[in-house]
């Protein structure tokens, strides 16, 4: 696909002529918007990381998408969601462009790049969501979280790859493969120990990932 359709000029995006604009800043582990609130917006991530979460009536927090720049979330407004139907979230000092439901409806009609970029994007959240139910279905939890490790690196993008992921904790790990943080303590000594990850005591510095990691994937 031409690179044209992938990479949104977010800048440029902003410098358009009566376009209403808002850039916000969150630190880590701020909240972007709760699962409940009011649905009235879509936002582009220009830097950092977002964690997307819902929490059961029981309590319990599911990870469900950890997006990176270049991602749009709170597309929901768009189908005709009146609510959030779970929460954002920060996972790195994060600059988020906020467009609002009638300004994002407005320029995905009349700026083509905009929408080939959005379309995209929305395929590609079909896709990765069909690959989770499969992941979680027939994986075993030590694929998961290599499998959980490489999207956090983003392989598979058209970008390079980073080599060192976020900060993220190993409960927040556990939350998203769905096992326990035991089971991921395991098994990332076990990846650190076969050199397919690099880290530091509680993965304060972020984690190098190598990608020899994809070996744990592709075996059967």
């Amino acid at each position: 696909m031409a690179k044209s359709t992938t990479a949104f000029n977010a800048q440029a995006f902003l410098d358009s002529a009566g376009l209403s604009k808002k850039i916000v800043e969150y630190s880590r582990a701020e909240v972007i918007f709760s699962q409940g609130d009011g649905c009235e917006s879509v936002m582009y991530i220009q830097h950092g990381g977002v964690k997307l979460s819902v929490i059961s009536k029981t309590g319990r927090e599911a990870v469900v998408a950890m997006l990176g720049p270049g991602d749009f979330f709170g597309e929901g407004c768009l189908a005709g969601q009146t609510v959030r139907i779970g929460s954002a979230t920060a996972i790195t000092p994060t600059k988020v462009l906020v467009i609002a439901k009638k300004q994002m409806v407005k320029v995905l009609h009349e700026q083509h790049a905009l929408s080939d970029r959005f379309i995209t994007h929305m395929l590609s959240r079909n896709v990765r969501t069909e690959q989770d139910l499969i992941d979680q279905l027939f994986n075993s939890s030590e694929k998961r979280l290599a499998r959980t490790l490489l999207l956090l690196a983003r392989y598979g993008k058209q970008d390079k790859p980073r080599q060192v992921v976020p900060t993220i904790s190993q409960e927040t790990l556990s939350e998203m493969v769905g096992t326990t943080r035991s089971r991921v303590n395991f098994f990332m000594n076990k990846f650190k120990r076969l050199g397919f990850i690099q880290y530091n005591g509680d993965l304060a510095a972020g984690i190098q990932i190598n990608s020899s990691l994809l070996g744990v994937v592709l075996h059967e």
